[in-house]
């Protein structure tokens, strides 16, 4: 076997055994992917996946991250390329150099797909890379591994998308009125038209005006637009925001200041300070408008976006060279927690790759707010040392019940079930721990499992 069945679990015995007993309670739960990057397209067309490189390699940057790493060029990966010209070799080149991820949750999640999706056995290796190709392959072309039926057989309760306001939704409205009743929902990721760092920022504000019939050349216009986007995506089951700003920063300026600082950032005359401020300004209005509409509010800073200048130049944005840096909530959060943050309608989930912000920030914080929640933890930190750093940190003020569960936020529709899995596993060891100190009822223990596994992630996202 590829994967061990007490993968994950704790070394001494007993407590071990009671990690079993949590983790049988919970394993067959449905899976809720509230967040994720995967695409509607897939879902509303149902057709095969080409090949095992586009599949695995190519849209997971956890692989292609590593690979770079280790001197292998993104022209010999095809990263960029809309079609593999040679999608064999490229599966090679991956599979000779399958050792660099020993040790790492890549690995669980690879080797759970192998083996429980594809009935694969010996370890993927140089060797057996045409084995492991050809195999994949072979079942993508059969009507069990179309996008339809794996979403079944991941027992799949909901997934959600991510989107930009400027998109048609067209592959949402098709799976609709396909009548196939599966929920596959937008998010509503403003980022184009809120960051001014983006890129055709001022063209993209234009089109969200003439896709909403908002002036959006004033201020007043611009933030009606966005409240008939949100409309939009409200439509079709939208239940979440999300902003992948650079920081937590937030402001509240009067009116008239704002619409100034607005002219100026569609003007394109805005430095880098009032292009944070103006940042800012935006993740207190899109509070402002959750308070309104209801939308979920998710917060992704801490990431120094396409660190790697000569990647981003010629690849362009997301090809994994973004790196962590060090994020302030107590400070940057006050403007838009002073206004809302004793809303008990809103929800606004809090994300970090800054660890360290866990037990000295994000949980006095969560624990005391209404309006605040804690996201798993995320990206790089997506781990079984990340889950348990997590709830060792965050458990003793802010409790369970002020975090959301799991999400998966992944580009790679096949690693789902098994980032799920990591997820249980490593919950029930945390809990199986605490039974084993006498700190929790075996009982408690049993109905926290649900809770983290499925009950509240519904909960928090309004599901």
């Amino acid at each position: 076997m590829l994967i061990h069945p007490d993968r994950l679990f704790p070394a001494e015995p007993g407590t071990r055994k009671i990690a079993r007993t949590l983790y049988e309670c919970v394993r067959e739960l449905p899976l809720v992917s509230p967040h994720g990057h995967t695409q509607a397209s897939w879902f509303a067309r149902n057709e095969p996946f080409h090949d095992p490189a586009k599949l695995l390699v190519q849209p997971d940057h956890y692989i292609f991250r590593m690979l770079y790493s280790q001197g292998i060029t993104l022209e010999d990966l095809e990263i960029g390329q809309p079609e593999l010209k040679n999608p064999r070799k490229v599966w090679r080149i991956f599979a000779s150099h399958y050792e660099l991820f020993r040790g790492t949750p890549t690995r669980l999640w690879l080797d759970f797909a192998f083996q429980e999706l594809f009935g694969l056995e010996q370890r993927l290796s140089e060797k057996t890379a045409d084995l492991y190709f050809d195999a994949i392959s072979e079942k993508l072309r059969t009507p069990e591994f179309l996008p339809r039926a794996l979403y079944q057989r991941f027992n799949l309760e909901v997934l959600a998308t991510t989107d930009s306001p400027l998109d048609s939704l067209a592959e949402h409205k098709a799976i609709r009125e396909s009548n196939w009743k599966a929920r596959i929902l937008p998010t509503f990721r403003p980022d184009p038209v809120v960051d001014p760092e983006f890129d055709d920022f001022s063209e993209n504000i234009s089109k969200l005006g003439e896709k909403t019939g908002e002036d959006t050349s004033t201020w007043k216009g611009y933030l009606n637009a966005l409240r008939v986007a949100r409309l939009r995506f409200r439509e079709l089951g939208c239940t979440a925001t999300d902003h992948g700003h650079p920081t937590a920063s937030t402001a509240n300026l009067p009116t008239a200041e704002a619409a100034e600082l607005f002219r100026r950032v569609i003007a394109g005359k805005a430095d880098a300070k009032q292009q944070e401020l103006f940042r800012a300004q935006m993740l207190t209005e899109m509070a402002r408008m959750s308070v309104e509409d209801g939308l979920v509010m998710q917060i992704h800073p801490g990431s120094v976006r396409n660190h790697n200048r000569k990647l981003y130049e010629r690849y362009g944005r997301d090809v994994g060279a973004d790196i962590p840096m060090a994020t302030n909530y107590v400070e940057a959060l006050r403007p838009l927690l002073d206004q809302f943050g004793n809303e008990r309608e809103l929800t606004i989930i809090l994300f970090t790759l800054d660890e360290s912000a866990y037990s000295r920030e994000l949980a006095p914080l969560a624990g005391h707010y209404p309006c605040l929640r804690l996201g798993p933890p995320w990206w790089f930190h997506d781990s079984p040392e990340g889950m348990m750093r997590f709830r060792e940190r965050v458990t003793e003020t802010a409790g369970f019940y002020n975090t959301v569960g799991f999400n998966d936020d992944t580009r790679a529709f096949l690693s789902i079930p098994a980032r799920h899995d990591v997820a249980r596993r490593m919950d029930c060891a945390y809990l199986a721990k605490l039974v084993a100190e006498h700190r929790l009822e075996e009982e408690e223990a049993l109905e926290v499992a649900q809770d983290l596994a499925y009950r509240l992630v519904k909960k928090a996202y309004r599901l």
